[in-house]
């Protein structure tokens, strides 16, 4: 497998960072953490905007080593910032085709029809920056960066700048540069909704040190690690559309023997689709209940529990081969008698599966 294999420990100022990982070229890979945790700086680095001691190889390129380093132009990288920085006097085409131009034509690996038309520009071509809106300042800079034709992508909170309606507009973009391409991206965020929608790999920082590495799914449900100790812990599952109610206006979808209903009419059957249902949208049950107005009951079982906020316990489900988290007061967990091996019943309203 073709991997970024990174490894820098340094004291830079005040701040130490030991960060060692190694991801695959194919997908998203989120670096997640608190503001303040080193996520820019690792970022950063491995775009050589900065320099510590360390070891980068991307793809069997060394880009770092103890006997070399790789200036940031010839670092084959598309970077894109928190604000678009576009040339303010250049327009949205001369933007578009800045890096385009200077990749020789027998190298470029995209298209520039291509990724106007995934990222909806046509319609832009031809503004200067000022005459557009954040979200579309920042899809021209995601273009930008792609058509430099780069082996790697990397983010940097490019939705921070943003409001919450252009960020709701732009990350379904970012899912369909994820669908269409097998460029890997590395994307820097502190909003988990983000990340659960979009990642596939995780790397998880607290206070310049990486504390998990791994696929998304296991680092989110974990109950030894943080971010399943948040009050928006959550649980995403990779599905398949099965199939439609028009008249109910309910999609049906599964994974293995997992089935679930969501409103409205999502996707096409048999498309994957991702959904995320977080730990306070699921109750427990010892047996099927005959009447209740949630749809999704979901045969399962205790794998363990953790305490959580006062009050409140967390519990790790698995439902084949699929895990699931619940928070429910401690009291309903004694109630219950739950304890490692005990079977239930999940239940999840479809309202609250996103």
């Amino acid at each position: 497998m073709s991997l970024i294999e990174a490894r820098f420990r340094a004291t830079l100022g005040e701040f130490s960072l030991d960060a060692d990982f190694s991801v695959p070229t194919r997908g998203v890979t989120a670096l997640f953490g608190h503001s303040g945790s080193g996520k820019t700086t690792l970022l950063r680095l491995i775009a050589g905007l900065e320099r510590a001691p360390g070891r980068l190889v991307v793809d069997g390129e060394v880009w770092q080593d103890d006997a070399r380093f790789v200036p940031t132009y010839r670092r084959a990288l598309g970077y894109v910032f928190q604000e678009a920085s576009l040339f303010p006097h250049l327009s949205v085409r001369a933007n578009l085709e800045y890096g385009w131009k200077r990749v020789p034509s027998r190298a470029r690996t995209i298209q520039r029809d291509e990724v106007i038309d995934w990222l909806e520009l046509a319609p832009l071509i031809t503004l200067q920056p000022h005459q557009l809106s954040g979200g579309q300042r920042q899809r021209v800079a995601i273009g930008r960066a792609l058509l430099s034709c780069p082996r790697l992508l990397l983010m940097d909170e490019p939705m921070a700048a943003l409001d919450a309606d252009a960020r709701a507009d732009i990350l379904p973009y970012l899912e369909r540069l994820h669908r269409e391409l097998e460029l890997p991206l590395l994307y820097v965020s502190h909003a988990l909704d983000e990340v659960a929608r979009l990642a596939d790999h995780l790397l998880l920082i607290e206070a310049g040190h990486l504390v998990y590495q791994g696929p998304l799914v296991e680092g989110l449900t974990r109950l030894d690690l943080p971010l399943a100790h948040r009050d928006i812990a959550a649980t995403v599952i990779d599905a398949v559309v099965v199939a439609h109610d028009p008249a109910l206006q309910l999609t049906r979808v599964a994974r293995g023997a997992i089935s679930l209903e969501l409103p409205g009419l999502h996707g096409s059957p048999g498309a994957p689709l991702r959904v995320r249902i977080t730990a306070r949208d699921v109750s427990l049950a010892l047996a099927m209940p005959r009447q209740t107005s949630i749809l999704n009951l979901l045969p399962a079982r205790v794998i363990e529990l953790a305490d959580d906020a006062p009050g409140q316990v967390l519990v790790r489900l698995a439902l084949g081969d699929t895990v699931l988290l619940a928070r429910i007061t401690r009291k309903s967990a004694q109630l219950l008698n739950l304890q490692p091996g005990t079977p239930v019943v999940a239940q999840v309203k479809s309202v609250a599966v996103a």
